[in-house]
């Protein structure tokens, strides 16, 4: 830990000479997005790291978007009605153009949401979208989306940069690209239909490292860094800054370990159970001290609308050294040569190299030799840091299906059909509580703890506001004054 903290000041000490005289009030505001430098790609063939999803959220809007405190607002959709059994849902199109001013048709809308879910698509919100059954243009200005059955949440991943509209690579807004020099993308926002400016500031949008990013920002040259996760965590702690500006989202999703080999001990359940069983959750999250961060050991999160009490692993409730000593008898079980040695594939960054120290001392105690290897390297087990994109169970469920990795269960995967075929809440529920028993069961993922997602956040950023979704609209950054 203190070499992590030595680390990072030292990243911040080599940046000094970018300089700073001050957090400006007023002009343009300055992102810093971390990760590559921020292209507008279509998120039906590419994923999108932050900067990518900051820049579509900004110039290529959905039917729907969140505001600050993540909450459902209009976006091109200006309003919408849900029928009473929830299985249509009907979007009029706001009157907006395109960047060469032609309008934007209900149709090229539908076009856009029709090939996010088709068989073709990359896009990650793929495996949710199934309850799509069609999208159809009514009229040039609405739009109806049926579902197989009803689900409440939609509305949630429809205002996801994923499901931005972008037609030839052009988006509708409501901030448009300008031409600049340099890796520094230019968005400013076009006056209104009398000629009147907008009153809300250009955005100067970078994509650079974390270390730079947080630099930059304690150096007073940035207004906002986003994109923060537990890989560089402790590099926004080393710098020290005020209290106040460093936010974390309540934000749930996955964060542990995926089994990626069908093959070896991986292939039997009793050891996917004792590595699980084996670990000290609650030290690890002590250890790397961040606020708000919650050990997890179950596949799902309590209180989602679909399950509220999802499964939980057998021994979850038995004490730590007995975990540890069944553990141990599993893995002393095995015939073969020991240590059992396992390669973890995790990125090489500071936060992740804390989780994977405490995992390798954890599974030393119980006759396991674990390895850290490269994100794409042959690996018996992946780390994943995600954050769902909806409050629904079938995001994490999707995850583990028989088509998505090497450890699972067909009569999971049967069961999650038969949810999405379900016409019923009780019916559906049912299914997926039969899933998500099979899974815990099965073992195919180690839970560690709830994804950490943080922000700095300058004081004239007056509209930021934590969120579950850790989705943070540049439209939103500030509030307008009255």
């Amino acid at each position: 830990m203190v070499f992590e903290r030595t680390k990072a000041r030292f990243f911040l000490a080599t940046l000094a000479g970018l300089g700073g005289c001050g957090e400006p009030e007023t002009g343009p505001v300055a992102i810093s997005a971390i990760g590559a430098p921020p292209q507008l790609l279509n998120p039906n063939l590419q994923p999108l790291e932050p900067p990518a999803a900051l820049l579509l959220e900004a110039v290529a809007q959905g039917l729907v978007r969140f505001d600050a405190a993540g909450e459902i607002e209009p976006a091109l959709a200006q309003s919408w009605i849900v029928s009473d059994d929830g299985l249509r849902y009907t979007f009029r199109i706001r009157r907006a153009t395109w960047a060469d001013g032609s309008r934007v048709t209900a149709e090229q809308v539908a076009a856009r949401l029709r090939a996010a879910a088709s068989r073709a698509s990359r896009n990650p919100l793929k495996p949710v979208l199934g309850a799509i059954e069609s999208v159809v243009a009514m009229t040039d200005q609405v739009l109806e989306i049926t579902l197989r059955g009803p689900r409440p949440n939609l509305l949630q991943l429809l205002a996801q940069p994923e499901m931005a509209v972008l037609l030839d690579s052009r988006g509708t807004g409501p901030y448009r690209l300008e031409p600049e020099p340099g890796p520094m993308l230019r968005l400013a926002m076009p006056d209104d239909e009398d000629g009147r400016p907008s009153d809300q500031p250009e955005i100067r949008l970078r994509g650079e490292s974390a270390a730079r990013a947080v630099a930059r920002f304690a150096e007073g040259e940035g207004d906002f860094v986003t994109g923060g996760t537990l890989a560089d965590f402790t590099l926004a702690r080393a710098a020290e800054l005020p209290r106040n500006r460093l936010a974390f989202d309540p934000a749930q999703g996955l964060f542990g370990l995926a089994f990626s080999a069908g093959e070896g001990p991986a292939a039997d359940p009793a050891i996917r159970r004792a590595l699980s069983m084996a670990i000290d959750r609650q030290a690890l999250v002590a250890a790397l001290g961040a606020p708000g961060l919650e050990p997890r050991v179950a596949l799902l999160p309590g209180g989602l609308e679909e399950l509220p009490r999802p499964a939980a692993p057998d021994w979850a409730a038995s004490p730590l050294p007995m975990r540890r000593e069944l553990a141990a008898r599993a893995i002393a079980a095995l015939d073969g040569e020991r240590p059992i040695r396992l390669r973890v594939a995790m990125p090489d960054a500071p936060g992740y190299r804390i989780v994977f120290a405490h995992l390798r001392r954890d599974w030393r105690l119980i006759g396991v030799a674990a390895e850290r290897v490269a994100p794409g390297a042959p690996a018996d087990l992946r780390l994943i840091d995600a954050v769902a994109p909806a409050r629904l169970v079938t995001w994490y469920l999707r995850q583990f299906t028989c088509d998505s990795g090497r450890v699972c269960d067909p009569a999971a995967d049967a069961a999650l059909a038969a949810a999405r075929a379900a016409k019923s809440p009780g019916d559906r529920q049912r299914e997926l509580a039969t899933a998500d028993q099979i899974l815990t069961s099965v073992s195919p993922f180690i839970p560690l703890a709830t994804p950490l997602r943080w922000s700095l956040v300058a004081p004239r950023l007056n509209g930021f506001r934590a969120n579950a979704f850790a989705r943070h609209s540049v439209v939103e950054l500030i509030a307008p004054r009255f």
